[in-house]
C-alpha cells in the first residue's frame, strides 16, 4: 500500500501542529517544507524495534542479517592518547 504524502509548510505546521499529530498517528506521512524544500518528515512510530527494523528491511533501506554487530574502529586514529572531537577538529582547522 502505497502512502501519500502531505507537504506542510513549516509555519503552517505549527499553526496545525495537533491536527498534523493526530494525521500522522492516523496513518498519514507529512513532510515539512521551509521555503519550498524539504527538511523533515512525520511518520507514524511503528512499534517495537523489531517492528521498526522488519519494515526497514522489507522497504529494501537496510540489509542486515540480525547478527550483533562486532565493535566498530574509529574513522580518525587517535594521536596522544585519548581525544576529544573538539580536539580533532581544531587540528584539522590548523
Amino acid at each position: 500500500m502505497a502512502t501519500v504524502e502531505r507537504r506542510i509548510g513549516i509555519r503552517e505546521l505549527k499553526d496545525r501542529l495537533s491536527e498534523c499529530v493526530r494525521d500522522v498517528k492516523n496513518g498519514a506521512t507529512i513532510v515539512v517544507t521551509k521555503h519550498g524544500r524539504r527538511v523533515a518528515r512525520l511518520v507514524p512510530d511503528i512499534g517495537s524495534l523489531d517492528e521498526r527494523l522488519a519494515a526497514l528491511k522489507s522497504a529494501g533501506a537496510i540489509l542486515w542479517s540480525g547478527r550483533r554487530l562486532g565493535r566498530a574502529m574509529p574513522v580518525v586514529p587517535l594521536r596522544r592518547g585519548r581525544q576529544t572531537i573538539a580536539d580533532i577538529v581544531s587540528e584539522n582547522r590548523e
